[in-house]
This record gives structure tokens, C-alpha cells and sequence, in this order.
């Protein structure tokens, strides 16, 4: 399995996290609060986090091949959200 994670400044964090969340509830696995996500996509995982300056992604592909197009499908959805806003994504690989 290979991970990234992304740490995105905005003061919408929690707003973005359960758009998202809510969105994608209807079709997969999908468990939430104000300040925290896991989804269960099926290329992989992505959890969040969310405080007041920033969101935290965390996603998980179950095939390494599949990372960056599981990164690209996430930050895309983030982005139609933040509409508003220019967000800064940098992704790391995690260890």
C-alpha cells in the first residue's frame, strides 16, 4: 500500500471535510465528525483531520500505481468546494 499526506492552509477546514464526507456517503464507506474523515474509496483510503488554520489529507492507495490518481480525485473534490479560495496542495509521500 502507498500513502501521502497533505497539509492545505484554510480556515474552512472542517466545512471542506464534511462536504466532502457528505458528498461521498451516499456511495462508499464513510464515517465523520466536524474535525475528522475516513472514506473508503476504491482505490483506497483517504482520512482528514481538520483544526482551525488548515486540513490535514491522509490518503492510502491499495495499489501504488494508483497514488497520485487517488491524490488528483481527492484534491480535485477539495478544490470544487474551496471555490472561494486558492489552496495549496503539496503531497508527501509517508513512510
Amino acid at each position: 500500500m502507498s500513502s501521502s499526506r497533505v497539509e492545505v492552509a484554510t480556515q474552512h477546514a472542517s466545512r471542506y471535510l464534511q462536504q466532502l464526507s457528505k458528498h461521498w456517503a451516499h456511495k462508499f464507506e464513510t464515517e465523520f465528525t466536524p474535525v475528522s474523515s475516513k472514506i473508503a474509496l476504491p482505490l483506497g483510503d483517504a482520512r482528514l483531520s481538520a483544526n482551525d488554520t488548515q486540513l490535514v489529507i491522509e490518503v492510502a492507495a491499495h495499489k501504488s500505481e494508483d497514488l497520485t490518481v487517488l491524490q488528483d480525485v481527492v484534491q480535485r473534490h477539495i478544490e470544487r468546494f474551496a471555490f472561494k479560495e486558492t489552496l495549496a496542495f503539496e503531497w508527501r509521500p509517508l513512510a
